[in-house]
């Protein structure tokens, strides 16, 4: 029996339908729209569909967006000097610097120089060092977009085991501070693995629920998987062939699981969503009312 499909894209609808009452809502309060602006850095293809669809989203939310597309030449100066104007414009609730940016730009100093208040992708030391210590300000939008899609599918991770496949600062560590809070939700026994991991299948293979975040194309085989394990293929992967695949063998793991995400339209549209839930938080923190 094929597992359920964790379909995001139907879910992103419904939550950003609520998105868009919470902002329609801080719009009558304040008189103002809850602003994202987002920065780009070069003509890399990827970052800029990526942004184009997020402000496609903050339009139909009813956020407001603006778009701040430098050069490839632009240096770490420059950049850093465009935070912080944006660091002290009101209207600017949230910040998105798009990665990756050009080599001659230190990606570190400029997630630090960002706000914590509008730092709504989660990835400043500040709001990480929170979620770490229990006390979240903003989830990092693709860890908190797996949490909701769990959560909303009627999978509550509570009380089981939770492996992660892959470690990084975006998906892998903040997805497992996460799912192992003290918290309606969370409260899951977590194991983190990664491409170092001796006997990895092993490991896999006691999942209540498997996180794969790993980076490489249909990395995740069948005998990887427990039956009747959930899986959440957090993967982009173009293939030679121009196929987009995720780290899972999405046809075989499928007829072992008892649910999983597809790729596209599983985990993808639930980043853009969080991420709008973000910046209507950040505006509603940011607001005197």
């Amino acid at each position: 029996m094929s597992a359920k499909i964790l379909e995001g894209k139907l879910l992103a609808q419904v939550m950003r339908a609520e998105i868009a009452a919470r902002a329609e809502s801080f719009f009558k309060k304040t008189g103002s729209r809850p602003g994202l602006a987002a920065v780009l850095v070069g003509d890399n293809p990827a970052s800029q569909i990526y942004v184009r669809n997020k402000r496609i989203a903050c339009k139909q939310s009813g956020l407001e967006s603006s778009l701040h597309h430098l050069s490839n030449q632009t240096t770490q100066t420059q950049l850093l000097e465009l935070v912080d104007k944006l660091n002290h414009e009101p209207a600017v609730h949230g910040i998105l610097v798009q990665l990756p940016l050009p080599p001659q730009i230190q990606e570190t100093a400029i997630v630090r120089a960002v706000s914590p208040l509008k730092d709504v992708d989660g990835f400043g030391p500040e709001n990480l060092g929170l979620l770490a210590a229990g006390h979240p300000r903003y989830l990092p939008c693709t860890p908190a977009g797996i949490q909701q899609l769990l959560l909303r599918n009627g999978i509550n991770p509570e009380g089981t085991h939770v492996v992660i496949v892959g470690r990084s600062n975006i998906v892998g560590k903040p997805v497992a501070l996460i799912l192992m809070q003290k918290a309606q939700g969370a409260n899951a026994t977590v194991t983190v693995c990664h491409s170092q991991s001796r006997d990895l299948a092993s490991v896999t293979r006691q999942a209540d629920i498997l996180i794969v975040a790993i980076g490489k194309a249909q990395f995740l085989k069948a005998d990887m998987v427990r039956a009747e394990a959930v899986v959440i293929d957090v993967g982009t992967n173009r293939l030679a062939d121009g196929r987009l695949v995720g780290d899972v063998d999405f046809e075989a793991v499928k007829e072992v699981a008892s649910a999983i995400t597809p790729v596209p339209g599983g985990v993808g549209p639930m980043t853009i969503t969080m991420l709008l839930s973000n910046t209507v938080q950040a505006a509603e923190n940011q607001s005197p009312f």
